[in-house]
């Protein structure tokens, strides 16, 4: 199936690769709604589920949170900020012995993973420290 490139559609995808972030829903709505003032709410929602499983972009549906939308398609890791929500890409060797490891699971023919580390970004902690120094 051939997908149609609508104009809202390219709009949605042109914010997110520019972006190079991992927006919801709601923030890509934000962003986009300046530019078409028209558009929807669920026109948002309806396009990144198409161009998601069309595979030209990611979703991350991180435990227990809203979806995520990611610019980049291709097999890759995140971290989470616990107090920001931010989310980025994290660079890990997938051809190491882990990853061999983790293809041999038993009684599985696993076709691959996703890695979802969290912490607190770097911003985050930084805020902390002033706060503490503060005081």
């Amino acid at each position: 199936m051939q997908l149609r490139m609508t104009n809202q559609r390219e709009m949605i995808l042109r914010e997110l690769v520019k972006n190079k972030q991992h927006f919801t829903a709601d923030e890509l709505y934000d962003i986009v709604k300046k530019l078409m003032p028209r558009i929807s709410l669920a026109t948002v929602y309806r396009n990144l589920e198409i161009l998601s499983e069309a595979g030209i972009i990611g979703k991350l549906e991180i435990s227990g949170r809203q979806k995520r939308f990611d610019y980049d398609p291709e097999d890759h890791d995140h971290i989470y900020c616990v107090v920001c929500q931010r989310v980025d890409n994290l660079n890990i060797d997938r051809t190491g012995d882990e990853a061999k490891r983790l293809a041999l699971v038993e009684g599985y023919a696993v076709s691959g993973y996703r890695l979802e580390v969290i912490g607190i970004c770097q911003n985050c902690q930084n805020k902390e420290k002033a706060k503490e120094k503060k005081q």
